[in-house]
């Protein structure tokens, strides 16, 4: 096939067969099928796809032999806004047909109780697909950047052997590098201090309103990964306008997802008034709150409470969301005020979020390391 035949081609795919098409070559039999499978998705004037769910399923089957693993989860994710198919997440032969992703799980979690019991097993089969390919990502990055932070402290220029920070050391000494035998000998190391032994506290509070939703399901992951690292202290709490702790389940992500109730109103004040109260040693605590901060309790209180765990030595962070997503919608007048006593404020990807739970740990300061990475913090 020519390159103009192959742009032809998808051309025909991405309008369709509205009239006027005729005159063009037709389509070959696995393509026709195709554009009918997209057509039933897309095409407005056949005035929505079936609504039963063995034919969806068929029609999900039909998506998943066509195209590759990132186009079904996006073809599923405008299935389910476009023609409000919702409700058949509730089937389970639905389910068996659908390609799991984060978004799916978010949409699963957010139908709660209302899910049937024939339904459930199945879809804890797909959340924990989701989540064992979150850990594979995820996990070892995460831990191996926590426990680092853990086990090192302030710069020295005595380092033990094992602690010298080679790459800084070879910079500082390049003036003294020895043609004749080809390499540095360094007059000067540089390396880490070994901190005195004890254990650092992490807190997780999560907003779990629906706008939430792939922040709680990536927190979740975070949570269990930190709770596995024995030197430091992991808890979770989400939260909306009730408060639950999940701590708990941190062995298990999956239990944590199911113990989760996406949606409802949002109280932040009361949120972290009940961490406040746990709070045990405030300079080894490192307060992680996920939230789009708008508040539907007291806002007063709520930067009250921050100011004054902040005068205590909490290391308050402010994430707007923990997803995939680009900028997220928050109140911007919050965020600008957690900023003024001085938060860092921002939005992370999940692949960030190890470096910056590493930062944190090792008390660096995380707005030279969000202009390091061109996060976009609020001022």
């Amino acid at each position: 096939m020519t390159n103009d035949e192959e742009r032809l081609r998808r051309w025909r795919l991405a309008i369709g067969e509205p009239e006027g098409t005729e005159t063009l070559p037709a389509l070959h039999d696995r393509d026709r099928e195709i554009s009918e499978t997209l057509s039933q998705l897309y095409d407005t004037s056949r005035g929505g796809m079936e609504r039963s769910a063995p034919r969806l399923a068929r029609w999900l089957g039909n998506v998943r032999e066509f195209f590759s693993t990132p186009v079904v989860q996006i073809v599923q994710r405008d299935a389910i806004e476009r023609h409000g198919l919702r409700q058949l997440l509730l089937e389970p032969e639905l389910l068996q047909s659908i390609e799991a992703d984060v978004g799916l799980v978010a949409d699963l979690l957010s139908l709660g109780q209302a899910m049937p019991e024939r339904s459930k097993e199945v879809a804890r089969q797909l959340v924990q697909k989701v989540v064992d390919e979150l850990m594979r990502r995820l996990a070892a990055k995460t831990a191996d950047a926590v426990r680092g932070a853990l086990q090192r402290g302030r710069r020295t220029h005595r380092p033990r052997f094992a602690d010298i920070d080679w790459a800084r050391t070879i910079l500082a000494n390049l003036n003294h590098y020895q043609p004749q035998h080809r390499t540095v000998i360094p007059e000067r190391l540089v390396g880490w201090l070994r901190r005195q032994r004890r254990t650092d506290e992490v807190v997780l509070l999560v907003d779990q309103s629906g706008s939430m939703a792939q922040s709680v399901v990536y927190a979740s992951v975070f949570s269990a990964v930190m709770a596995s690292v024995p030197s430091l202290r992991t808890q979770l709490v989400c939260f909306d306008t009730e408060v639950v702790d999940l701590t708990g389940l941190l062995t298990d992500p999956v239990d944590v997802l199911f113990g989760v109730q996406l949606g409802g109103g949002t109280d932040i004040n009361r949120a972290i008034g009940y961490v406040q109260e746990r709070i045990e040693h405030p300079a080894q605590t490192h307060l992680i709150l996920i939230s789009d901060l708008i508040e539907g309790g007291d806002p007063e209180m709520m930067l009250a409470r921050a100011r004054q765990l902040v005068a205590q030595g909490v290391n308050l962070i402010i994430l707007l969301a923990l997803s995939d997503e680009g900028r997220p919608f928050y109140d911007t007048e919050h965020a600008g005020r957690f900023a003024a006593l001085g938060c860092p404020v921002f939005a992370c990807t999940p692949d960030r979020f190890p470096d910056l739970m590493a930062t944190a740990l090792s008390r660096q300061d995380l707005h030279a390391w969000a202009a390091r990475e061109d996060v976009a913090l609020v001022r």
